[in-house]
């Protein structure tokens, strides 16, 4: 038996929590309360919590069985990097159960210091921690995944039956990731990964104008990587253009990101410009999506075996 771990970023599953996730998100800050209750009403906005961990145990369960069914021998787990069930606390229960093996899924498809290296940074501070023995594998740079890139054209198709015919033809897609501080990009695969990602998704698409932008960009006096969004969206209604699609393609799930960075503010944004915005749906637990997972996971294990034969 090995274990299965999906890690995601984490969120607040109440307004009540919302306080004890940013104080983690900030480092053991705590919010102003100016900051906490301008993010109290964003999660209000979108239903008072965040869906992810939700999202994230549908994603790991429909691997679970989808990768079982295989012949394989997994128990699916979840760990959140700044919310419950904390990446510590489901390492303990892995060994609970008696589970030495596990395999690592960071649940974004770019690779970055910010992203996949600080979950891993962050299991191997708490595996070191534990002074168990413990064999982590991680999963990563899966961007360019056949089956991931089939996943997100099919949403994207989904995304534009929102339009009628003649609309869809004047459509104009905006791929989205989120933003990072400079500093962190400059020599990082991140921004490399989403243009392959982009282009690879493209081939298998009628063609359509596209352009690529960041979001959801933090705040603090660093430099963020651009364009983002507005600067696109101002750009495109200058252009006269009045059907944009906006798919975010660098996150996997439903969150706050999607349903209040994108669904609330870009789509007012969008109609104060004249224009009509819709997103293409997230991935969330499709089954193309799962499937690709799968086969992800697959090939790792057989590259990982294979290494560790060589290894000795």
């Amino acid at each position: 038996m090995k274990a299965l771990l999906l890690l995601a970023f984490g969120g607040p599953r109440s307004l009540e929590e919302v306080e004890s996730f940013l104080t983690r998100l900030f480092g053991g800050k705590e919010p102003s309360p100016e900051q906490l209750e301008r993010i109290k009403e964003r999660y209000r906005l979108i239903g008072g919590s965040s869906p992810l961990l939700e999202i994230t145990w549908g994603q790991a369960r429909a691997l679970e069985a989808k990768l079982n069914a295989k012949g394989y021998a997994f128990k699916s787990y979840v760990g959140m990097r700044y919310g419950y069930p904390f990446i510590e606390e489901t390492l303990k229960e892995i060994l609970q159960h008696g589970i030495r093996e596990v395999v690592a899924i960071p649940m974004v498809p770019f690779r970055s210091s910010a992203s996949t290296g600080a979950y891993i940074e962050e299991v191997n501070r708490v595996k070191n921690n534990m002074g168990e023995g413990l064999k982590i594998s991680f999963v990563e740079g899966w961007h360019l995944h056949p089956l991931f890139l089939e996943a997100v054209r099919e949403k994207i198709r989904e995304g534009l039956r929102g339009f009628d015919p003649e609309e869809r033809k004047r459509v104009h897609l905006i791929f989205t990731a989120h933003s990072l501080p400079k500093t962190i990009i400059e020599g990082d695969p991140y921004l490399n990964d989403f243009e392959a990602s982009v282009k690879g998704v493209l081939e298998g698409l009628e063609p359509l104008k596209w352009y690529m932008a960041v979001q959801s960009k933090g705040g603090g006096p660093e430099e963020w990587a651009g364009p983002d969004v507005e600067s696109i969206l101002k750009e495109l209604s200058e252009d006269k253009v009045c059907e944009v699609l906006i798919v975010p393609i660098g996150f996997v799930s439903d969150h706050i990101e999607i349903l209040y960075d994108i669904d609330i503010v870009y789509r007012k944004r969008a109609e104060s410009l004249g224009m009509a915005l819709k997103r293409s749906p997230s991935l969330n637990f499709s089954e193309r999506f799962v499937e690709a997972l799968s086969d992800i996971v697959e090939k790792h294990l057989r590259g990982f075996e294979d290494s560790r034969v060589q290894g000795g």
